[in-house]
Formats: C-alpha cells, sequence, structure tokens
C-alpha cells in the first residue's frame, strides 16, 4: 500500500464499543474507560457502546458476541483484567473468541510497556484479534497503559485494520486475493 493511500484509510472513521472489564469500578470512576472515549473521539471515531462488564469469562464472551451480532461496531476495546491475578479473566474470555489473532499487539505492548514498567511487562496478557468481521482489543486496565496501547498501537492502526477487514469482507477468499495485500 502507497503511502497516500495508507494516509486516506488513517483518516477513516471507526465505529466502535468500549469495554471495562472490573468488579470494582463504576461510570463514574472508570477513568480508563472515559480515556478510551476522549482519545478515539480526538482521532474522529464514534463510540456506539460503552459498557462496564464484572471479570468473569461468561459474561465478557457473551457480551462481546452481543456486541459483535448487534453490528453496530467495527472494533471491541476492552480495557482491564488482562494481568494474572485469579480474577483477571479477560485474556481467557477473549482469546477463545478470536477466529485470527494478531500476535503483534501484544508483543508491540509488552515491549513498549518494559520500556516503562520494566521487567513487569510480562505480566500483561494484551491480546488482539479479528471476530466475526470486528478487530478487538483487549488491554489492561490502568490509565498508563491504555494510554500507550492506544496512542502507540490502535489509534495509529484502527482504520486501517478496520478497512483490512472490510476488504477481506468484500471480496471472495481466493489464493489469488491474498497475493495483493500488502499485509498477506
Amino acid at each position: 500500500m502507497g503511502a497516500e493511500s495508507h494516509r486516506r484509510q488513517a483518516t477513516r472513521a471507526v465505529t466502535c464499543a468500549v469495554v471495562t472489564v472490573s468488579d470494582t469500578r463504576t461510570a463514574a470512576d472508570d477513568h480508563s474507560g472515559q480515556l478510551i472515549r476522549d482519545l478515539l473521539a480526538e482521532h474522529g471515531h464514534t463510540v456506539a457502546d460503552y459498557r462496564i462488564a464484572k471479570d468473569e469469562p461468561e459474561q465478557i464472551r457473551k457480551l462481546v458476541l452481543e456486541i459483535a451480532r448487534a453490528g453496530k461496531v467495527q472494533a471491541i476495546l476492552l480495557n482491564g483484567g488482562t494481568g494474572i491475578s485469579r480474577r483477571d479473566t479477560t485474556y481467557e474470555a477473549v482469546s477463545s473468541l478470536l477466529e485470527k489473532r494478531l500476535d503483534g499487539f501484544g508483543e508491540l505492548f509488552r515491549m513498549l510497556s518494559w520500556h516503562e514498567v520494566g521487567a513487569a511487562a510480562m505480566l500483561s496478557r494484551a491480546v488482539a484479534g479479528t471476530c466475526q468481521d470486528l478487530v478487538i482489543f483487549a488491554m489492561p486496565g490502568s490509565t498508563n497503559a491504555v494510554r500507550l496501547a492506544l496512542e502507540k498501537l490502535i489509534l495509529p492502526e484502527l482504520s486501517h485494520v478496520v478497512w483490512e477487514m472490510q476488504k477481506q469482507k468484500a471480496a471472495p477468499s481466493s489464493p489469488e486475493s491474498n497475493l495483493s495485500s500488502p499485509t498477506g
């Protein structure tokens, strides 16, 4: 993809759902969820759905599938529940739904986190991928982690990832159609 074509993709608005996974947060004190909504809006994207879900894997899975089936969004951004405590189950819930994983998201997030928090970055189980024509990003719930994930990884590529998903949806899958894709 040429630079001009990539810039055009970067300006396309994406309709998103934001889900905060927490046993304790409310809309009044969900600073990370608010930051996600603010940053998406600042970059021209729309938040069509916002929810807070308990850190229960079945509840998270059902909510993600409900949002996907409604067909009103192109991306779901989850925050919280990606650590290693007993109650952190977002990774299990989300990864079980992914049809294609975007392993680079978690890898790059941990690399960037390492520069901020050192070896503790390995405790993050940030994950992303595709599910039912949507892209899903699951990131830690701390405000610093959300800012890092959005500013360095998600916002620079969100329009492009959604464009790739829509392009795949519109074109029938064949071995030849994969040859012209810049991302393979």
